[in-house]
């Protein structure tokens, strides 16, 4: 019932084309103070015109308590829904929202105001690319705000438009207030931003404000800044004025301490890390009758004036053609991996939506000056340069930069999109830090800013050992969905060198099982991990696929024998049964003693796949303890109202010393934390899914439970975003948090538990094109009668799959761009034999395989492009 309500109030959201359509008003002539596409009249350079438009999510509650966000790759920007800017984020507290060309911030806000009136909005849209504002009627006129970030320039583009009736003329100010500061320090570190951000000062330059930080800050081996924003229209102001405030209905502003907040808990304008100013244009505009869109750009560059000014001039010059440009390019992304899932509309609607997440987290950085800060401690001198840098950000506001754990999650929703040149790009920027921070050690950075900061994972920092060891595993993961040799040759040696690295240094006891942090790190654990046994498991595997396409036997076998080895002693060295029914989180040393505290990474045993030669690709996990422990997990103890608890609850209370329920007797050395982040309800979706549970309570649950944060309005903060956190017990809502105090609005690690269970395991496409060759196995949940996805992309081609089953049988129905040969199959419900296999319509030969999925009937589809159908009647 719960999906069922959900659903209809998701898709009555979801705007079609034919509702975007609208009659479009004549283009009036020219007025004075137009020129060119920033003053266009009319239809063409309307927003709201469908060509400028993608299906929409809308919401009219509690604006101002919501984020608002646009992303480009050069340039973000987040405020509140409401049209205002509140000090936002955490990292350099109350400074993380505003606007942003990476590696620098530019602006706090920017304010419109018509006649006497601030505008506030009453209405917030999320698109694709872009979001809307509606800001109320002001004497006659309809005045809707569209902001986006075009992807290539470092700017921000604001549409007002002016929809009216009868000709008008309408008096138009813009408030801006600056804030110049480098993305690192934060507020925290040594050094801090209270030492290294320098003043701003404000002037007029021709039609625009332009904002400056120039200098050096007195802090050792701190760079020159020649930090420039540029805010302004091509039309001519008629007044312009400069001071400390101009933060529209904002002033006086409420700036708050460092720690963020006031005395009293309101929320802030600003805090002490500011060192702004301000700025206003005013204008007169004459609106035609049929209306206009003014449009306005925040520029920005850490490399001069001359810099910025050449964004503003690039935004400027037809604004409205590089909406349309986003718009389109966003629609392309939703044209690949497009599904259809009649039994889960609610699902099939996040696929399309978390496609979108993805692509709107790409960024790019220029000249990034590698320098290793020990978690904040020093600001060294560079160690070298990054010419180019782009990537797949973590989240916004706090974390769009650059990381391991995340970009590994993340590579998976990636190839099932079809975005495979953001995540080639991810691994790139990946390994072009770590060379320069690590030298050729083989160790993997953990978190780099983008300014080249390496605020973890240098070689004299404990690390993440799962990062290092699951690197060689996305390289493979991209070269078998691409069948870019290149690709893997570029990457090769630096694979080879990850698992070299674990092994030279992080297995001291010579046990075979890594020391080291894995992705969770709380009191009492043991020093050995279980995600990082399990993935480094995957990460020898998959170096040893990667090693036999390249004829280099030697690694290869080095790789295959340590990885049988680990896989023969994992049960009995891992699982905690049958007191518990789970596998242990960690091992402590001496003796291998298993440690207990029911921390989500208890799943990834089963969430890992593996690939073997001569056998089905499967979990870590033994097929009977995987079931256990999945089903285990789906308890209350474990699972709550929108997914996976960080960890369960159990004999023991919670960090609040609330009793929970208990699902075993076990005393756990950790308190529980039903927190329920978007990537542990992802591990547990893909668990259920690698196991053949589709059904609901099982993967439709979990990935529901993903779909449901991202999509219900009454749960979502803004529209469409996968956050990083969902409402939660121990954590509550960020809603009803003060905005410096907030987990990430969008988080790309969520994907993972949408896209790759729908498109890897619910459609099976299983490429290794990197061996010319694909599987594809759909299996349509219980209840269910038909799945279906078009364009998965593989390499430069495609495949459109379709599955249906009824009573009596299961069928399978391929088309493929490529000459790849071609495995097509299907599962077999419980229970179900085979009474005959057809092949476009002929007795085809087949064989029955048992894998973790259940029963597959697998037949040869041929290599030929065009279209395979298998049919296999049941008994």
């Amino acid at each position: 019932m719960r999906r069922s309500a959900l659903v209809a109030a998701a898709v009555s959201l979801l705007l079609p084309l034919s509702a975007l359509a609208a009659a479009a008003p004549a283009t009036g002539a020219g007025t004075s103070g137009s020129s060119g596409p920033t003053g266009s009249t009319g239809s063409a350079g309307n927003p709201e015109a469908p060509a400028y438009r993608s299906p929409e999510l809308s919401t009219t509650t509690r604006l101002s308590d919501r984020r608002s966000l646009v992303v480009g790759d050069r340039f973000y920007a987040m405020g509140a829904e409401d049209g205002t800017y509140p000090a936002t984020g955490w990292h350099t507290r109350g400074e993380m929202g505003g606007f942003w060309t990476p590696p620098i911030k530019v602006l706090d806000g920017l304010w419109f105001k018509l006649g006497d009136s601030w505008l506030g909005a009453q209405k917030y849209t999320s698109g694709w690319g872009y979001q809307r504002m509606d800001l109320g009627t002001h004497d006659g006129v309809r005045v809707t705000r569209t902001d986006f970030a075009p992807d290539g320039i470092r700017a921000g583009l604001v549409g007002l438009r002016l929809d009216t009736k009868t000709a008008t003329t309408l008096h138009l100010a813009v408030d801006a207030h600056s804030e110049l500061m480098k993305v690192y320090p934060w507020g925290g570190t040594t050094p801090s931003q209270s030492d290294y951000n320098l003043p701003d000062t404000g002037s007029v330059s021709g039609n625009s404000l332009l904002f400056r930080e120039d200098g050096t800050p007195p802090v050792p081996n701190a760079e020159a800044h020649h930090y420039a924003a540029l805010v302004g229209s091509d039309l001519t102001p008629t007044g312009t004025s400069l001071g400390p405030d101009h933060r529209g209905p904002q002033d006086p502003a409420n700036v708050c301490t460092t720690s963020g907040g006031d005395s009293a808990g309101n929320p802030c304008d600003d805090t002490a890390f500011g060192k702004g100013t301000g700025g206003q244009l005013r204008y007169t505009v004459d609106v035609p009758a049929g209306g206009r869109t003014v449009w306005f750009s925040v520029a920005g560059s850490d490399d001069g004036v001359d810099a910025a000014q050449a964004a503003q001039t690039a935004a400027l010059q037809d604004p409205a053609a590089l909406l349309q440009a986003t718009v389109a390019h966003r629609r392309t992304v939703d044209e690949q991996s497009r599904v259809s899932l009649p039994g889960d509309p609610l699902l099939q609607q996040s696929v399309q939506w978390s496609k979108q997440n993805l692509a709107e987290s790409v960024q790019e950085a220029r000249g990034m000056q590698v320098r290793v800060s020990h978690e904040g401690k020093e600001y060294p001198p560079s160690a070298g340069t990054v010419a180019k840098a782009r990537w797949i950000g973590a989240g916004f506001p706090d974390y769009p930069w650059l990381f391991a754990t995340d970009g590994e999650y993340t590579g998976f929703a990636a190839v099932a999109s079809g975005q495979f040149q953001a995540i080639e790009d991810h691994l790139r920027a990946l390994r072009d830090v770590s060379l320069i921070a690590n030298g050729d050690s083989g160790k993997v950075v953990h978190e780099v800013t983008s300014d080249g900061q390496v605020y973890y994972g240098a070689n004299s920092d404990a690390g993440n050992t799962d990062e290092t060891a699951k690197f060689p595993s996305i390289v493979a993961l991209v070269w078998r969905w691409t069948g870019d040799n290149a690709f893997r040759d570029s990457m090769y040696d630096f694979a080879k060198q990850n698992l070299h690295y674990v092994y030279d240094h992080l297995d001291t006891d010579g046990d075979g099982w890594p020391e080291g942090s894995g992705n969770v790190e709380r009191p009492g654990m043991g020093a050995e991990k279980l995600d990082v046994a399990v993935y480094t498991i995957r990460g020898l595997r998959d170096l040893a696929d990667m090693a036999a396409s390249k004829g280099d036997t030697a690694t290869r076998d080095w790789a295959s024998s340590k990885a049988a080895d680990l896989e023969k002693r994992f049960e009995k060295t891992w699982w905690y049964g049958p007191q518990a029914q789970q596998y242990a989180d960690s091992l402590d040393d001496p003796g291998n003693n298993q440690v207990f505290q029911r921390h989500w990474i208890g799943l990834t045993p089963v969430e890992a796949e593996l690939h073997r030669p001569g056998q089905a690709d499967g979990p870590v996990a033994s097929l009977d303890h995987a079931r256990t422990a999945v089903a285990q997990r789906e308890k209350p103890c474990y699972t709550g109202q929108y997914g996976l608890y960080h960890t369960g609850t159990g004999a023991t209370s919670d960090a609040k010393g609330n009793p929970g329920p208990t699902c075993d007797s076990t005393t756990s050395t950790a308190p529980s934390d039903r927190e329920v982040f978007t990537l542990t309800t992802s591990i547990m979706a893909v668990a259920e899914a690698a196991l053949g549970r589709m059904g609901d309570g099982q993967m439709a649950r979990y990935a529901d439970d993903n779909a449901t944060v991202q999509l219900d309005p009454s749960v979502w903060e803004l529209p469409g975003a996968m956050p990083e956190i969902s409402p939660s017990p121990d954590f509550g809502a960020n809603i009803d948090k003060l905005f410096t105090e907030r987990s990430m609005a969008l988080q790309a690690w969520g994907t993972y538990g949408v896209l790759w269970p729908v498109v890897h395991y619910e459609l099976g496409v299983a490429p290794d094109l990197g061996n010319n060759r694909v599987q594809v196995v759909p299996q349509v949940p219980d209840g269910q009668h038909q799945v279906a996805g078009t364009d998965v992309r593989l390499g430069d081609g495609s495949v459109d799959v379709h599955a249906s089953r009824t009573t009596d049988q299961v069928a399978t129905s391929v088309k493929q761009t490529g000459t790849e040969a071609l495995t097509i199959g299907a599962l077999l419900p419980a229970g179900a034999h085979v009474a005959s296999v057809t092949v476009d319509g002929s007795t085809a030969a087949y064989h029955v395989i048992q894998t973790a999925r259940g029963s597959e009937v697998l037949a040869d589809g041929g290599s030929d492009p065009g279209t395979t159908a298998l049919v296999v009647r049941l008994k």
